[in-house]
Formats: C-alpha cells, structure tokens, sequence
C-alpha cells in the first residue's frame, strides 16, 4: 500500500495535481506579508485545491490497484488514510511548518538552501510527506 501511495504522490504532486499556480500560490502569504497586513485566503485557496487535485490522483491509483490485486481494504480504512494525508499534505504544503521544523531542530541553514540542485525546504517538504504516506497506509491497511 505504501509503495502504491509513494508512486501516487509523485505523480500527483510532480505532473497530474499541481499546477504552476498553485505551486507558486499555496504557501502565500509569507509571514512577513501576514505582518504587513495580507490575507492568507489566496494561499489557503491555492493549497486547497492542490491538495484536492492531488487526492483526486491518488484515488484514482489506489482504485486502479484495489481493482487489480486481490487486496483486503475497507472504507473506514481509506477513508480514515486518505484523511491522515489530506490534512497533513495540506499543512506542510503551507510552507511555515516546515521551515520551522528545520529552524527548530538545528537545521535553519538547510532550510534556506538553494544550491547546487538542491533544496532543502522541498526536500524536508518530500521526506514528511512520505512519512505521513507510510501512517496512511498503515490506517489503509489496519482498519
């Protein structure tokens, strides 16, 4: 289940179920805007619908899968995983959850990395998203 969620999130987030504007969107307003006085509704609506899109994606996997293999899934299971992964994907893909973690656990440095190929936000961003892909799938599976 894990690796159909790991493949379904990379699909999803990389190429079906984001677009350009809701990845340049969905952490908006940072907080130095909120301070000046923005509103986060413009962030909030574009990481809503990202995150939608992209449970829209993984269903569809997950359904193609569950058609295919003799898999033993309930609804209360996927409902109760495809949830963990909603309200998760939708708070690390704010952005501040993640760049205080790192600011928090001795890596403020990492978080403002952008070199050389790598990021580490969106690196940070990716390692927690399948971290809470792997608690999906154990409520996928369990229940």
């Amino acid at each position: 289940m894990w690796a159909v969620l790991a493949v379904g999130h990379n699909l999803a987030d990389h190429v079906f179920g984001q677009s350009d504007h809701q990845a340049a969107n969905k952490g908006a307003p940072s907080a130095t805007d909120v301070a000046d006085g923005a509103s986060p509704r413009r962030g909030w609506a574009a990481c809503l619908s990202h995150v939608a899109q992209y449970h829209l994606v993984m269903a569809v996997m997950l359904t193609l899968v569950w058609a295919v293999l003799p898999l033993q899934l309930s609804w209360p299971g996927l409902t109760a995983g495809l949830a963990v992964s909603a309200v998760t994907h939708a708070f690390f893909d704010r952005r501040w959850p993640v760049r205080w973690l790192l600011q928090h656990t001795g890596s403020p440095d990492f978080a403002e990395l952008k070199a050389a190929g790598m990021n580490g936000m969106y690196l940070t961003d990716q390692a927690l998203h399948q971290t809470a892909l792997l608690v999906s799938a154990l409520l996928i599976t369990l229940l």
